[in-house]
């Protein structure tokens, strides 16, 4: 219960103490001395293991948990975003179209119109047009990223720029939407994203800056001590976010604790592959030497290997279906060719890196399977590096006790597991009845044994803890009267609890934290209500009332 006689720096009593893996009996009180948990129990043994407290918060009933770690996100990308013309919360083609007329009235300074954030199921057939977009922008260029960020609206002005015409073919890893006469009609897709973006004027170091403070503001709001930022690198136009994190963190500034997935570059030949490792270890040197005390690490290594099941990028073992219901649908991509991504992950393994798969389709997830197979295989690897592969969204299941055979961390996003417009109108059309019955299978990964994390994604969804935490258990979008996708594959509040606070912080090596035990980091979060005691359907209307990083508040409601 407790480490030694001493004052403490802050007693929260009054409570109940959700620990990271459950609601400790009895606990009532947790105490804090120099950013460490030094007791835990019910008032009285508290107060009789700390004698006394300098600032005492009086719980009210209300539940105190770990830090949640974010285990999939963006925050540099989603804070310039929300900086600029944010398109996040706008639900149709109009109300997305009156934003960006707005944003480009009132920015008139700008050379390019650049933002993000729109919603595929608010255009017919998931693809805007550049025509809709000059009615609001006229002839400037503009480039809107989709909420996914597999892929971009621009206006015609920017096609122009980018020298893009009829007789552009498409690149190998993508594809750009046309008119009738072979004409772009105006939505890039996954590699073809990159025909405008490098067009872009560069996204200056304060912006980044100042995006990453935005981020982090938002995402302590939410319960979210530290995350692993899922592409530290540049990436499709975003700059390497790198800088920014240096220099939050020599200005003591950066409170979150970070790991950042260093980007694996795609279209690396075999022949490259010793040289991008060794400018990985490089990095993650640079880092360790400017950041000592690892608040910010470039640990990770990530990989995208596929797409999205929308725009039929995602990779799967099977054609997808056509709009006649046929299988005619071609069968996605692989980022790196197979037998590659198993020399990928052995290479980064042997050099110490965690690695980080981006993976939708069943193919893509056997792919990265197999990566993680071939790494740990290998006698030079590590054999503690935690590899996770995210998303997951179509899973075959005779690969689901994969992943806790290979203790294969499962990285979920729970919030997209539930009927919602993007899923009724462009998913399960292009699975089909099999495949869709395959979707994010929570439960199951849970009953095999795998690790879970999970994480967000934001800026392509939300990063509301508790609004994923709802889907999770209910797996319906918070507030719909949609039936539950799979309810089947629901967790229960413990376990995804569990997941985003002790999981997550495992996947970032963070062993003294997610957690509430003497010893424990004091990354610590009070919610406005006990949420382990509350409906399942009103779980995202818990707020956040108080979070601690080093027992030290960075947020207050």
């Amino acid at each position: 219960m407790t480490s030694a006689q001493a004052p403490a720096d802050l007693v929260l009593h009054g409570g109940r103490i959700f620990d990271g893996e459950r609601v400790l009996p009895g606990a009532t009180a947790a105490a804090v001395r120099d950013g460490r948990v030094v007791a835990v129990g019910t008032d009285a043994e508290v107060r009789a293991a700390v004698g006394r407290a300098r600032e005492s918060v009086d719980l009210r009933g209300r539940l105190l948990l770990p830090g949640l770690t974010d285990a999939h996100v963006h925050p540099v990308m989603a804070g310039v975003e929300r900086l600029g013309c944010d398109l996040s919360s706008a639900a149709t083609a109009e109300a997305i179209l009156d934003r960006v007329r707005a944003y480009a009235a009132a920015h008139q300074e700008q050379a390019w119109v650049v933002g993000g954030g729109w919603l595929k199921e608010a255009f017919e057939g998931g693809l805007p047009t550049a025509a809709a977009l000059d009615e609001v922008v006229g002839d400037r260029p503009a480039l809107l990223r989709d909420n996914s960020h597999h892929a971009v609206w621009v206006s015609s002005a920017a096609l122009r720029l980018a020298g893009l015409d009829a007789t552009s073919p498409d690149p190998p890893d993508g594809s750009l939407s046309r008119r009738p006469d072979g004409s772009p009609a105006g939505t890039l897709h996954e590699g073809a994203m990159d025909l405008v973006i490098r067009r872009l004027p560069p996204t200056p170091a304060q912006d980044q800056v100042a995006g990453l403070l935005e981020a982090q503001r938002h995402l302590h709001s939410v319960g979210v001590t530290g995350w692993q930022d899922a592409i530290v690198g540049s990436y499709a136009g975003h700059p390497d976010p790198t800088g920014a994190y240096l220099t939050l963190a020599g200005q003591g500034r950066l409170t979150a604790r970070v790991v950042g997935a260093l980007w694996w570059p795609r279209g690396t030949a075999a022949g490259d592959l010793d040289a991008v490792v060794d400018a990985l270890v490089a990095t993650r040197r640079r880092v360790h030497e400017a950041v000592p005390d690892g608040r910010f690490r470039t640990t990770s290594v990530k990989v995208m290997q596929d797409g999205v099941v929308e725009s039929r990028t995602a990779g799967m073992t099977t054609p997808y279906l056509d709009s006649c219901g046929c299988r005619d649908g071609g069968t996605g991509l692989s980022y790196v060719e197979p037998r590659l991504l198993r020399r990928v992950a052995t290479a980064v393994a042997r050099r110490g890196f965690q690695l980080h798969v981006h993976a939708i389709g069943d193919r893509a997830v056997r792919e990265a399977l197999d990566a993680i197979e071939a790494a740990a295989a290998d006698p030079a690897s590590d054999a503690d590096l935690r590899h996770h592969v995210a998303h997951l969204q179509v899973v075959d299941p005779r690969d689901v006790p994969r992943f806790a055979a290979g203790s294969v961390t499962a990285n979920l996003q729970a919030l997209w597991a539930c009927h919602e417009p993007a899923m009724d109108q462009l998913n399960i059309p292009l699975l089909g009845p099999e495949r869709t019955s395959w979707q994010y299978p929570f439960a199951a990964l849970a009953r095999a044994g795998a690790p879970l994390a999970m994480g967000s994604d934001w800026p392509v969804s939300s990063p509301d803890p508790m609004a994923a935490l709802e889907v999770a258990v209910t797996r319906r979008e918070p507030g719909s009267a949609l039936p539950p996708l799979l309810p089947e594959q629901s967790l229960d509040l413990r376990t995804a609890l569990s997941a985003y606070t002790r999981g997550s912080a495992r996947v970032n090596h963070l062993d003294d934290g997610g957690r509430v035990a003497v010893g424990a980091l004091a990354d610590l979060v009070v919610l406005d209500r006990d949420v382990m005691t509350v409906p399942p359907d009103e779980i995202s209307g818990t707020r956040v009332d108080l979070t601690l990083v080093d027992g030290r508040p960075v947020f207050e409601r």
